[in-house]
């Protein structure tokens, strides 16, 4: 019998050993997560905000106007928005249209004056223009009906080269008055 309860003592003995061994270390465990420093998740930099605008270029068959969507940053101002949806039509279409503006013209600014918006273009717009009537009208409405596409509140635009108003590009439409949209430009 006494050699029955030294094995139960011997059992009972490593059994409070791997007990407190198990304690101990869940003790120091937890004494190390508390004395580190907390650690701080790095700021990632937040992507700004987009938007999704519609743009308009020449077609493939060069007959008319059709849409581009583009994702474009916010700006802070609708001025400042204005003038950057004009510069993706600058910029050129992604996919398979046509090109509508010259690739060397600057767009100045925008200014939205109750629901017309005044677009100032750089001389390089005028320069670069091909010539012919198809030309300077693609050019016109594609800036046109991208402004007021995506800005529901303009009834027309206004152009300006280098900040003065302009009554024509190369003759073949009067641009003296602001110019409002004209969809049945677009062949899908």
């Amino acid at each position: 019998m006494k050699r029955r309860t030294n094995k139960a003592k011997g059992v009972l003995l490593v059994a409070f050993l791997v007990f407190a061994i198990v304690v101990g270390l869940l003790v120091l465990r937890k004494y190390r997560t508390a004395s580190q420093p907390a650690q701080v998740a790095p700021q990632t930099e937040q992507a700004p905000d987009t938007r999704v605008v519609t743009l308009f270029f020449g077609n493939e068959e060069g007959s008319g106007l059709a849409r581009e969507g583009r994702e474009i940053a916010v700006e802070d101002t609708a001025d400042d928005m204005v003038a950057s949806v004009v510069d993706e039509l600058v910029v050129g279409p992604l996919g398979s249209l046509a090109p509508s503006l010259p690739t060397n013209a600057r767009v100045l600014g925008a200014h939205l004056k109750g629901d017309v918006a005044e677009v100032d273009f750089s001389h390089e717009l005028v320069e670069g223009l091909p010539e012919g009537s198809s030309a300077e009208m693609t050019a016109v409405y594609s800036v046109v009906d991208t402004v007021a596409a995506n800005f529901p509140q303009v009834k027309g635009v206004q152009f300006l080269i280098d900040g003065k108003p302009v009554k024509e590009f190369k003759g073949h439409l009067d641009l003296s008055a602001p110019i409002p949209p004209d969809f049945t430009l677009e062949k899908k």
